[in-house]
């Protein structure tokens, strides 16, 4: 691992332990056992770190979401497929999920606005399967922004709880959660 992916991966750690705002470069330092001013020579800012894990978690979740978009599915499967990619990202690596879930916010512009932006992609391309599935007959909901938010909400706590030493694998989680909001609780 090279020292920008070490720095990466410890002030991804911090970030969300303690938030983008309360950590300090000297407390990067600290723990990567360096001096704070040698940090400068591998990044140009701690925002500069920021803004590579929310970019390249961003870039994750569009990639998993292609995948799944253009198959030529069901609207109930092609959502199952969604909520399963979206699963499978977070889980990969908790810690840059909790990042891009809730540092985002100390993004500046014009980082921000673009970021703001590939959020609304991924939720319309969400919405659109939910339209997708409501003019096949297959959702009887009648607001798709409700339903994407109410789907990203539940999702999106996953990188709190979720361990990889747990007794659930990253596809039994993608299952269970498909299975309890596509079908509400009437199966269990």
């Amino acid at each position: 691992m090279s020292r920008k992916e070490q720095i990466d991966q410890v002030a991804t750690s911090l970030f969300k332990s303690r938030g983008f705002a309360a950590t300090t470069m000297r407390d990067l330092a600290q723990e990567l056992g360096i001096e704070a001013g040698s940090l400068y020579s591998h990044i140009k800012s701690k925002e500069d770190i920021l803004q590579r894990v929310c970019f390249r978690m961003a870039d994750e979740f569009m990639a998993a979401f292609d995948e799944v978009k253009n198959q030529d599915v069901p609207a109930s499967e092609k959502l199952r497929l969604a909520i399963a990619s979206h699963v499978r990202v977070l889980t990969k690596n908790p810690p840059a999920a909790g990042v891009f879930l809730n540092e985002w916010r100390h993004l500046s512009e014009p980082s921000l606005s673009k970021f703001n932006d590939l959020r609304h992609q991924y939720e319309e391309s969400l919405r659109e399967i939910v339209r997708q599935g409501i003019a096949s007959g297959e959702f009887q909901v009648k607001d798709e922004k409700f339903v994407v938010l109410t789907l990203l909400s539940s999702l999106n706590w996953l990188h709190m709880w979720y361990k990889p030493e747990g007794k659930m694998s990253p596809d039994e989680i993608a299952e269970y959660l498909s299975n309890l909001l596509l079908n509400g609780l009437k199966n269990f």
